[in-house]
Formats: C-alpha cells, structure tokens, sequence
C-alpha cells in the first residue's frame, strides 16, 4: 500500500484522490491524503475476512511514496516498494526533474541468474549450439518482460552473468583442452547472445 502525502493544508479539505493498481491478487492502493491511507488501512483486513481472504503480514504495509522537495540534490525518495518483480523509486531525469522508475527487484534478479547458472551446469554436455539456443531464448524472454524505461543497467547484468556462467561451465566440458577467454569471445561473435534494448517507456509518471 503506498501513501503519497499531499501539501499541508486545512484539516477541513476535501479528502484527496486514490487509485487502485492491481494484478491478480497483488495490488497497490495510491493515496494523495495520508490519513485516507491510514482509514482504509485500518479496515481493508476485516473487509478481506468475509470473503475468507487475508493480507499478507510481510507484504502489506503503508510508506510514504511522494516525489522528493525539487531543493534534493541528490539520494532518492524517502521510500521504495516492490511490486511484480520490479522495484520502484524515485530518481533524477536526465533533465534535472525528479520521476519515478524502477529496476528488476534484486530477489528475481538472483533467481534468474542462479536458474541460468544451473542450467548452464546440468546441459554443458550437450552441444554448444543446443546451448546457444536455449540461452538465447531464456534471455529474451526475460528481456521481454523486464526491458523497461529505467532498468537497462539490470538487463546488462543478466547479460554479463549469463556469459560468465556459460563461459565457467563450458570449461568444465573437458579437462584436455581449456577454453580462453579469447576462444570464449570469438564464440560470442558467431553465436551471439541477446543485448538489451528499452522497448516500453513508464517513466515520467
């Protein structure tokens, strides 16, 4: 649940806007008014019990998600949130403003990489070709899903892990013959992995 604090102002103003952001049973509640958080906080758990449902102890909570004063120089918003593998947060543009974006959350991060390293592992027996193939796929289909506006520095990454994994199981292949980093590179030039490139933009929110 996110809190996005509006101006100080009259106790007596109208209450502010919200919106719901949902995604089967994961969603988020935007407040502009911090006490609206705080009453639907209050009385979002009891709704859910008569329908037989609960929030989830560990994942529920309320935090201040407003843009940083324009005076901030530096840092980030004073609160971050984890919503569908991606994690949230404020940041300078490139033009000096602040705007929200976001980067693959550091938990499914690790579990990509570690699936790909264990893969590489249990299929180094196989052919370098069969290899190639389904690490191209594996890495594209988590580019399709991750490559948005503000998280390329994540998806160069998962690149750079993959080929370190590949590269360290294909040295286990045979203990004749061991496989440079020189060989390793002129591999890459003819059986070339996927790169990242940004295809959706979210920023500027």
């Amino acid at each position: 649940m996110i809190v996005r604090s509006r101006a100080a102002g009259s106790e007596a103003e109208a209450a502010g806007q919200g919106n719901l952001i949902r995604y089967a049973d994961d969603f988020i509640i935007g407040f502009e008014d911090e006490a609206d958080a705080r009453r639907v906080m209050e009385v979002l758990g009891k709704r859910l019990e008569r329908y037989g449902l609960a929030l989830h102890p560990e994942k529920t909570r309320l935090l201040p998600y407003r843009r940083p004063p324009a005076g901030q120089r530096s840092g980030k918003g004073p609160a971050t949130f984890d919503f569908l593998g991606f994690t949230f947060y404020w940041a300078r543009t490139r033009k000096g403003r602040w705007g929200m974006t976001c980067k693959t959350r550091s938990a499914s991060l690790r579990r990509f990489i570690g699936s790909v390293y264990e893969r590489c592992r249990r299929h180094r027996h196989l052919s370098v070709a069969v290899q190639h193939k389904a690490l191209k796929r594996r890495i594209q289909g988590h580019f399709n899903y991750f490559d948005v506006s503000g998280n390329f520095i994540s998806l160069l990454r998962v690149v750079e892990q993959v080929r370190r994994a590949w590269y360290k199981w294909l040295c286990r292949r045979s203990q004749r013959k061991r496989l440079t980093w020189e060989r390793f590179a002129d591999l890459l030039r003819d059986l070339s992995l996927p790169e990242p490139r940004i295809t959706v933009r979210i920023g500027g929110a």
